[in-house]
């Protein structure tokens, strides 16, 4: 675990300079010392963990505002906006379902009284991507109502805490075990 956490952390820090030198092009030549000095495309263990946080609660705004979002968060709060963007890919055609049936739960729990979950019958009968499908997904989505609106934000704020806090742990999971081992050796 150890070896992988390090190999991952050096191919981040590693990554941080091609993505600089990426920006060394005519029209992003202006604006990159001030992404340097807003850690913007810092790979660092902190930028990193916001950026990943600030694209999972991003990924469940619906339709093409996700990275709007999360580019949006990473500016103003310093987060990595490459972890973000791609943190937003989380919700997808094949996962924004269960992730909005887990947010109705959410809110369903949250909420005062008895709501149950609409028949997800009609989205399964469509084709996936025909007017069909986007019809009755769109029919679905609405008839969600306040259990779905209570729960995207709580479940967005789970998913920004669990990837910040695998960042923070993975980041340091190398320097835990080391000093468990130079404890032990002095011990």
């Amino acid at each position: 675990m150890a070896n992988k956490s390090r190999r991952l952390r050096q191919w981040f820090l590693a990554l941080e300079p091609r993505v600089l030198a990426m920006m060394s092009g005519p029209l992003l030549i202006k604006i990159k010392p001030w992404a340097d000095k807003h850690d913007i495309f810092s790979f660092a263990r902190e930028p990193l963990a916001r950026g990943l946080a600030f694209g999972l609660f991003c990924s469940l705004i619906p339709g093409p505002l996700q990275m709007l979002g999360a580019l949006a968060a990473c500016v103003l709060w310093r987060g990595n906006i490459v972890a973000g963007f791609g943190a937003t890919l989380v919700s997808n055609p094949l996962t924004i379902l269960p992730l909005y049936i887990a947010a109705f739960n959410i809110g369903a729990y949250i909420l005062p009284g008895k709501v149950s979950l609409p028949p997800v019958s009609n989205i399964a009968n469509a084709s996936f991507g025909t007017a069909d499908w986007y019809l009755a997904m769109s029919t679905w989505l609405q008839s969600l109502g306040w259990p779905l609106v209570v729960g995207l934000p709580v479940l967005g704020l789970l998913l920004a805490g669990l990837g910040y806090a695998t960042v923070q742990i993975g980041w340091l999971w190398p320097v835990y075990k080391r000093h468990r081992t130079i404890k032990r050796k002095a011990g």
